[in-house]
């Protein structure tokens, strides 16, 4: 039975959540508990922006700890499934070509959306892309619908 809060993340992802875990929990939070004495030291809190502010910091950064740590209790570690080597998954890292526009070919990594990182070529599994390219191999064209219209893409490698 697969677990409806599962975080999909790799080994590297998971790593990565923990560390800023740790960040929020441990020096962050002592940073804004400080603001926060400082401010109050001020007076008259009803007009005290710098109260306010340390106020919604340690909301910002409260609110980030229980985030990341049901993401971290949720991980689920994407592992590298040797059975489907040759089929776009999570973990996959994947060359495609847009056939529509005759696009210079581009390489992806299937991520959860956690990890998502378009910038650094990392797509999630729930993108337009991503979820098109899942369970496809190499040479297969698959339709993407995309705010700009439909595109083709064709799989040109997939590992």
């Amino acid at each position: 039975m697969a677990n409806d809060n599962a975080v999909l993340v790799t080994e590297e992802g998971l790593k990565k959540l923990q560390e800023e875990l740790t960040e929020f929990q441990g020096p962050r939070r002592k940073v804004v508990a400080e603001r926060l004495k400082e401010a109050i030291a001020y007076g008259d809190l009803s007009e005290n922006s710098e109260y306010e502010e340390a106020k919604n910091e340690q909301a910002f950064v409260e609110g980030r700890i229980v985030e990341l740590e049901q993401m971290v209790a949720n991980a689920q570690i994407i592992e590298d499934s040797k059975s489907s080597k040759g089929t776009v998954q999570i973990g996959t890292t994947v060359t495609v070509q847009n056939i529509t526009e005759q696009d210079e070919a581009e390489t992806y990594t299937i991520v959860g959306s956690t990890e998502a990182a378009p910038l650094e070529h990392k797509i999630s599994n729930e993108s337009p892309i991503g979820s098109a390219l899942l369970g496809k191999e190499k040479n297969d064209v698959v339709k993407v619908k995309v705010p700009a219209g439909i595109f083709e893409y064709k799989i040109l490698k997939v590992k």
